[in-house]
């Protein structure tokens, strides 16, 4: 991608929402206002790199959602409303008539624009808008686990039970994926997530609650872009391709040779950007 880097200084700020939380934002670069909004067990550190190239083209403010980063907690009352009440406070305050969202933050901006026409343009990758029933088996021992401190036991319910990561991995057995997750998750990125595993026990429920609402979001007028990565499981592209065809306005591109976690991977997200670009200038 040719286009440069934005390298100046984050701008911190904080927007309150409707119920007193606080929600945090960084903005960086010039040129129209874009939201980012991320997906689960993601802070607005995972999604810098993406926010960098999109920053030579808009001022962009990465927005920690709520129960995590410097934003307040999610609360006893969280639902999917909370967060639109959330996007709407970070709106309010910066203008911005565009936005991005990535899985669960896609699905936070297209509900909003359900119902409020706060932006001119939408892109998402891989929204969390389920077109099938949300998998929930993991949600309860998920749960126990995390009651008892053992927060690579709950993720590795989470990862084999919630249909997100491959065949071959529902089949292992926990002893040993307990052994490589110990190994591969240890570094910066996992103290950033540990945190958030409650966070993305709620958040599931919230997307399970979501099934069988499709045909709401044909309320979505503004023009929006579906990203999908060409890696990701063939069912879960038929879904997004469904939603596509339900929105007014709904077009839906492929990003060849990326998964679900494209934006938020630093060296997949100049081939999100560059993708997401021409549909938002």
């Amino acid at each position: 991608m040719s286009r440069d880097i934005d390298t100046t200084p984050l701008r911190r700020h904080t927007a309150v929402s409707a119920d007193g939380t606080p929600i945090a934002y960084r903005t960086l670069g010039a040129g129209p206002g874009l939201i980012l909004v991320g997906g689960n067990l993601k802070t607005s550190e995972d999604y810098l790199p993406l926010a960098s190239s999109l920053a030579s083209s808009f001022t962009v403010h990465v927005v920690d959602r709520r129960g995590r980063g410097d934003s307040g907690p999610q609360g006893p009352g969280y639902s999917l409303a909370r967060e639109v009440e959330d996007l709407r406070a970070v709106q309010e305050a910066t203008g911005a008539r565009l936005a991005f969202g990535h899985s669960y933050g896609g699905l936070v901006i297209l509900e909003t624009a359900r119902s409020f026409p706060l932006f001119d343009r939408i892109a998402v990758y891989e929204p969390g808008v389920p077109c099938a029933p949300v998998p929930t088996a993991w949600m309860a021992p998920f749960r126990e686990r995390l009651a008892a401190g053992d927060d690579y036991g709950a993720f590795i319910h989470f990862i084999q039970g919630s249909g997100g990561a491959p065949d071959f991995m529902a089949k292992l057995p926990h002893w040993y994926l307990r052994m490589v997750f110990r190994i591969a998750f240890r570094g910066a990125a996992w103290q950033r997530m540990r945190p958030l595993l409650g966070a993305c026990l709620a958040e599931h429920e919230q997307l399970a609650a979501q099934y069988g609402r499709l045909p709401e979001f044909a309320d979505v007028t503004a023009p929006v872009l579906i990203l999908v990565g060409g890696r990701s499981k063939p069912a879960h592209r038929e879904e997004f391709a469904m939603l596509a065809g339900t929105l007014p306005s709904g077009v839906l591109r492929t990003v060849d040779g990326l998964d679900h976690m494209g934006p938020s991977e630093r060296k997949a997200a100049p081939a999100v950007a560059e993708r997401a670009l021409p549909f938002l200038l």
